[in-house]
């Protein structure tokens, strides 16, 4: 029953009570992260982000072209603002350009008309600077870019009216310069590129048409409003008119090819008026007067038919515009609406994939966590209680195994939302507490088997011990030959070594060993000198010095089984040569006893297993056999309230051991030290240190 190497035991003062490690086995739940790949919650969002980007993919693609069409509308309808716009300078343009070609020819009357027409035309001109300038829309529009260059030429338009009023300006000269200026802002209306769809490219080019065909009927009103005023045709005036009047029909061909039947109708319906008839009387008295002859139209008559027809045309323009801004609105709010469907829609998926992702690794995680949970409870708590209820169970009555209760995620305790997947490892895990439990119980009830087992056969071998030890007692009285009587002196010796073992038997199995105590109180060097007794070489141990106290006597056999259990060891791990010296005295309100020796030593990773040995934290059934000394001293020292403690030998290679002794045990009165003569009367003051660094005096 001896311990390891260097078994030297040494008692300093107690450590810290700190309570044991907690052993309730609930293992603490880690932090949470991010979800990453390695994670359930990463993998689901990652299977779902794919399908997801892709959608709002598609989506984004549909929002692009919906974007797209919206501005193409909003475009063309500021475009048709603007053409319309330029349209009303166009229509100021014509009027004065027909009638001062007029007053050049002749028609005096048309004079005071001149001036208040030049007055509109410089107020549609200003208000189309004004609206390309403060309309923020309008000017980010290609229509108004060329509408700005086409204002440049009408700078010229005061110096022209200059030559009309002073009479110098020629006729042919001055309608070339407004026809000029009306064909440059016709021509930035044409430049507009339309955009938006087929219909709303149409309209435009219709409008454009239209634009063209009423620039032919107002230049043939102004060149002819001259003609009629001279009475003839000049040289090449006629070649003119038949060029306009083609002009005219070409965009009126166009306007029928690209307008709506409505827009169609609406123009037929211009030219079937009664000036409309007017008018074409009169240029049909115009064609016949291709030779030079004289004409008797009266300008005056087919300038108010022609103008009536031009106002028609342009209100024509009007109507074509409107239904174009119309047009452009509608396909407008429709693409703002697809965009905003279109922008419910991404956010519409993205909302469900995130709550299928939210959803899918819930129902995956929340029941494996109730798993791990599960798991932790029956690895910290059930199978610990299972283990302890069977070891606490009377021996006398049938071990009954727990059955385990249904873990959640079975198919009979299901969690929810749980997967057919989870419920089989849920299934699984309950299998598995099973048979743990099954095993712990077979095992707890070997464990108990064997204890009892050891405590049966140490309290045979104790009895049987003490009556062999009364047996020797009594032949030890009756033998008279010295040489005998020693033989039954060793045999007394062994069998008391045997008790000691037998008793050891009892302490690891955790029973209390017969009382074995004595009345009153014990002095420590009777205890100590009955230690040394119990061991084979007590020849070899050396009671140095020992100061003085008693001890109670109900303490007395586990104190000398504790402390020949360290005697013991130290005498195994010491030379032969060696003696083994034992000191001990006061310190503070305890009693410190050191056991040294002067062997082999131990490493200081040896010494701290021990010392755990030693302090009964650890069970003996995990342990090789020849440790078990150390831990019957852990078991004793417990009862005693005592510490142990191994160190070092100071000054020499060996193993001190230290036993520290409640005060409650120690009874105190005067001291006084009791030396070893036979060792040389070694003095208190040279023991070794206190383990809480004082003498042997405490001091």
């Amino acid at each position: 029953m001896t311990g390891n190497n260097p078994t030297t035991v040494s008692v300093s003062h107690r450590p810290d009570r700190a309570g044991p490690v907690s052993r309730s086995g609930r293992t603490p739940r880690r932090t949470r992260t991010l979800p990453g790949w390695h994670t359930i919650r990463g993998r689901v969002a990652v299977v779902l982000a794919v399908p997801t980007c892709l959608l709002l993919a598609l989506v984004g693609l549909g929002v692009a072209d919906r974007a797209a069409d919206w501005s193409a509308a909003r475009s063309t309808e500021s475009e048709v603002g603007v053409l319309l716009r330029v349209q009303a300078l166009v229509r100021e343009l014509q009027r004065e350009r027909g009638l001062t070609n007029g007053l050049l020819a002749g028609a005096e009357e048309y004079r005071d008309e001149v001036a208040a027409q030049r007055q509109r035309t410089d107020e549609a001109r200003a208000g189309l600077r004004a609206a390309l300038a403060g309309d923020s829309t309008a000017r980010d529009t290609g229509a108004a870019a060329s509408a700005e260059d086409a204002l440049i030429p009408l700078g010229d338009l005061t110096p022209t009216r200059t030559e009309v009023d002073a009479g110098v300006a020629e006729r042919a000269g001055t309608l070339a310069f407004y026809t000029d200026a009306v064909t440059a802002l016709i021509d930035a209306e044409t430049a507009t590129v339309p955009g938006g769809d087929r219909r709303t490219a149409d309209g435009v080019q219709a409008l454009h048409a239209l634009a063209r065909a009423t620039e032919a009927v107002a230049l043939e009103r102004g060149s002819l409003n001259g003609v009629f005023a001279a009475g003839r045709f000049r040289a090449g005036e006629y070649l003119s008119f038949t060029e306009t009047r083609a002009a005219r029909l070409a965009s009126v061909d166009q306007f029928d090819r690209l307008a709506t039947s409505a827009q169609r109708s609406a123009l037929d319906t211009a030219f079937r008026t009664e000036a409309a008839h007017r008018a074409a009387g009169y240029e049909r008295s115009a064609e016949r007067g291709a030779d030079g002859s004289r004409l008797s139209v009266t300008p005056r008559q087919w300038w108010e038919a022609m103008t009536t027809l031009v106002d028609d045309l342009h209100g024509v323009q009007r109507q074509v515009g409107d239904d174009l801004r119309g047009r452009a609105s509608a396909a407008g709010d429709a693409a703002t609406r697809q965009l905003l469907g279109f922008l419910t829609l991404g956010v519409l998926i993205l909302a469900v994939a995130v709550a299928l992702a939210v959803f899918s690794a819930r129902s995956i995680t929340r029941p494996l966590g109730a798993l791990a949970d599960e798991a932790d409870e029956v690895a910290g708590t059930r199978l610990p209680h299972a283990v302890k209820g069977i070891q606490e169970t009377d021996p006398d009555e049938p071990l009954a195994t727990r059955t385990p209760e249904p873990v959640r995620g079975t198919d009979d305790h299901p969690a929810p939302g749980s997967a057919q997947e989870i419920g089989r490892l849920a299934a699984a895990l309950r299998n598995v507490e099973r048979t743990a439990v099954g095993l712990a119980a077979e095992q707890a009830l070997l464990r108990r088997n064997s204890t009892e087992s050891l405590a049966s056969l140490g309290r045979r071998n104790q009895a049987l011990i003490s009556r062999q030890l009364g047996l020797l007692t009594t032949l030890e009285r009756q033998e008279l030959d010295p040489d005998s009587l020693a033989d039954l002196f060793r045999l007394d010796h062994l069998a008391t070594r045997m008790r000691r073992n037998a008793e050891s038997l009892l302490v690891l199995a955790g029973e209390e060993a017969p009382a074995r105590s004595w009345p009153g109180t014990v002095t420590v060097t009777e205890v100590v000198q009955s230690a040394a007794a119990e061991v084979e070489e007590y020849q070899r141990v050396s009671v140095v010095a020992m100061e003085e106290c008693r001890l109670p006597g109900h303490a007395v056999a586990e104190l000398s089984h504790l402390l020949a259990e360290l005697i013991e060891n130290a005498l195994t791990f010491s030379s032969p040569a060696q003696p083994v010296a034992i000191h001990g005295w006061r310190d503070a309100d305890e009693y410190c006893i050191a056991v040294v020796d002067r062997g082999t030593g131990m490493t200081a990773e040896q010494l701290v297993r021990s010392n755990a040995r030693l302090s009964g934290r650890e069970s003996f059934l995990v342990a090789p056999t020849r440790f078990l000394g150390h831990y019957v001293v852990g078991v004793l020292a417990a009862r005693l309230g005592a510490h142990v403690e191994l160190r070092p030998t100071e000054g020499s290679e060996g193993t001190t051991a230290y036993v520290a002794l409640p005060a409650s045990l120690v009874r105190w009165r005067d001291a006084h030290l009791v030396t070893a003569a036979a060792d040389g009367a070694v003095t208190a003051r040279t023991a070794p240190a206190s383990p809480r660094g004082r003498g042997h005096d405490g001091s």
